[in-house]
Order: C-alpha cells, then sequence, then structure tokens
C-alpha cells in the first residue's frame, strides 16, 4: 500500500450511464470488450439511436438476417439490449 488511509484516497473513478443502471468506467469497458465486434457494433447504434431494429443493423453491419439474429438472441440474454415488441415490429433497446 502507498500509505494512502481510505479517506484520503482520491476518487478517481468516473461513472457513465449504461442503460439503467450505472457502470464504473473499466467495467463498461471489459464488459463491452468481451462482446464479438458485430455486437459492438449494435450496442453502440442502440446508444446512439435509442433503439435498434433488424434492418438497422442489416444496413449497419451487412450481415446476415440470421447472423444478426444470434447476435440480438444473445445480447438480450447477456442483458445488454431488451426486447419490444414481437414479430416483424420487433425493436431493442439498451437495458
Amino acid at each position: 500500500m502507498l500509505g494512502f488511509r481510505e479517506e484520503d484516497r482520491p476518487q478517481t473513478r468516473a461513472r457513465v450511464g449504461y442503460g439503467d443502471e450505472s457502470l464504473e468506467r473499466g467495467e463498461a469497458k471489459i464488459v463491452l470488450a468481451a462482446l464479438p465486434e458485430l455486437s459492438l457494433q449494435i450496442v453502440e447504434f442502440a446508444r446512439e439511436h435509442g433503439r435498434v431494429t433488424m434492418m438497422d443493423a442489416i444496413k449497419l453491419t451487412g450481415a446476415s438476417r440470421n447472423t444478426l439474429k444470434q447476435h440480438f438472441r444473445d445480447l438480450t440474454e447477456r442483458n445488454h439490449l431488451e426486447q419490444h415488441g414481437s414479430g416483424r415490429g420487433v425493436r431493442y433497446g439498451l437495458k
């Protein structure tokens, strides 16, 4: 230990918003760094626009619908996105 008492320790951890919860900046980077590049693009689009649809993701990435369905399913299961609606009108937002 460098001799800092707990109350003297500098407060350097910035907090960033991620959906409805806040994460420490380092935690958010670690969580997102573990995602595939395609999933990162989807999450970033949702963050910038508030939601993302399958058509948005197809135009953004050029990936096939089946590939994107797997990424959306994984992002939903990992609680990065939440699904709104069903069928052709489904859209995803940050959780």
